[in-house]
């Protein structure tokens, strides 16, 4: 494995007794750029996280001044075949993915930059809370390199237009301008950034992971679909999770006018 600086894991795993994970990037010496090491370290806490029925929440956090500086450019530089460069974007893809089909919401902790595929990174997480002090750009285009793969991601975040300019000015938003344009859902100061992560994380966390599972699932799938096949996925979606035995408690809770007992 790639050491860091102070020869310690890639990323950090943690996990308390609520099933929160926060996985934390850490190369803090590198702006936590996204090297290949880097890339299966992450994959292989989100495969351990997609294995394990207690985990209720991820944070995605990152060590440093900066959240995620986007892939390692010398470490691409020195290997120029077209050959390696399908197969590390390839990689990239895979994570990104995994972020996604995670059966639990992952929210992403921003402090400081989140670059090109650091800013997809942040756009494929289902939430984010960010630092008033968070910048974001896609800048691959300043260096030749429109930022191809982190424009999907972007693109389903963002309006057209203002995914759009990002890329093709490779400007960096303010975390004010994030939070306007829909890449984030929360800005906090530097000093409240934890608390910030911590109220949303409480919130979600206080749910039945059955119906987060479902809930997730469904509302990606449903994005990437026509309306009409989307509410017929949908209606099937509730009915199931109307079968379940969270949702029968709740609903019976409701009723009751007291709060539920969620099945463990």
């Amino acid at each position: 494995m790639e050491p860091t600086a102070a020869n310690a894991p890639l990323v950090l795993f943690e996990q308390d007794t609520r099933g929160v994970v926060t996985l934390t990037l850490n190369r803090p010496h590198a702006f936590n750029a996204l090297s290949e090491a880097m890339l299966e370290a992450l994959q292989q806490a989100l495969d351990r996280v997609a294995a394990d029925d207690s985990v209720r929440v991820v944070v995605l956090a990152a060590a440093g001044r900066a959240f995620c500086a986007g892939h390692d450019l010398k470490e691409m530089r020195a290997e120029p075949r077209q050959v390696y460069y399908e197969r590390l974007f390839a990689q990239c893809g895979r994570l990104m993915m995994s972020l996604q089909r995670l059966p639990v919401p992952v929210l992403a902790r921003v402090q400081g930059i989140a670059t090109a595929a650091g800013c997809q990174l942040v756009a494929m997480c289902d939430l984010a809370v960010a630092s008033s002090d968070a910048k974001f750009a896609v800048s691959g285009v300043n260096l030749g390199l429109f930022c191809s793969t982190p424009s999907v991601a972007l693109a389903r975040n963002l309006s057209r237009k203002a995914a759009f300019e990002m890329l093709v000015t490779g400007d960096f938003i303010s975390a004010d301008e994030a939070l306007a344009r829909g890449l984030v859902n929360r800005v906090a100061p530097a000093g409240e950034l934890d608390a910030a992560v911590e109220a949303l994380v409480a919130r979600i966390a206080a749910k039945p992971r059955v119906a987060l599972a479902m809930g997730k699932a469904l509302f990606y799938r449903q994005l990437e679909t026509g309306i009409e096949a989307a509410y017929a996925d949908a209606a099937s979606t509730m009915a199931c999770n109307m079968m379940d035995a969270s949702a029968l408690e709740g609903v019976q809770a409701f009723i009751d006018k007291r709060p539920p007992n969620w099945p463990q």
